[in-house]
């Protein structure tokens, strides 16, 4: 089922997620709408807490950025990390513009390292430990802030932050407008 996105104000986006133990009721559903919702949202990544769950899961598939970017080694890159955590991350620091089903109409320059090492789970309980770089590290590090309560725009400059306060705030008084289906702090 694609679910609704949670947007920049609402709450649930800045708590740190929750673990999610192994017998957790409705996972195989919970994976398959993160899935169909970013999809349907045109993303290539997901957390729980985009769909208002403080759940420390994410799913990522980069397939369209294949094409996009002309990157094969994007295609097919379609995972689910539930529990993961990030043992490191180096490299030297790269800027792409990135942006966030959270934040509509929002994209920024945002520097991060090149690599990462992550451990987690997959659907099936199996313990993974891997390193990606690139693109599948970002949008793997981009996610995970995301089971820390961080959103991209704490990564910018802070004069650009601020640059861009007034359309924040708009986003959370729903003074914006998505191709997708999102919810908005009450007011």
């Amino acid at each position: 089922m694609v679910l609704p996105v949670y947007v920049y104000g609402m709450s649930v986006l800045r708590k740190v997620a929750r673990e999610i133990p192994e017998d957790y009721e409705g996972l195989d559903q919970l994976i398959e709408d993160l899935f169909e919702t970013m999809h349907a949202s045109d993303g290539v990544g997901l957390a729980a807490p985009q769909v208002g769950k403080s759940l420390r899961i994410f799913v990522v598939d980069t397939t369209p950025m294949a094409e996009d970017k002309g990157e094969p080694e994007l295609k097919d890159f379609r995972k689910v990390f539930i529990n993961p955590i990030i043992i490191r991350e180096w490299d030297e620091p790269w800027t792409f513009e990135e942006g966030c089903l959270s934040l509509p109409q929002i994209r920024e320059e945002v520097i991060r390292p090149s690599k990462v090492r992550i451990e987690y789970f997959d659907e099936d309980w199996n313990l993974k430990e891997e390193e990606y770089g690139g693109i599948r590290a970002r949008v793997i590090q981009h996610e995970y802030d995301h089971l820390d309560g961080k959103l991209f725009v704490d990564r910018i400059n802070p004069i650009r932050r601020k640059l861009i306060s007034a359309r924040l705030n708009a986003i959370s008084r729903g003074k914006v407008e998505s191709d997708y289906r999102i919810i908005f702090p009450k007011k």
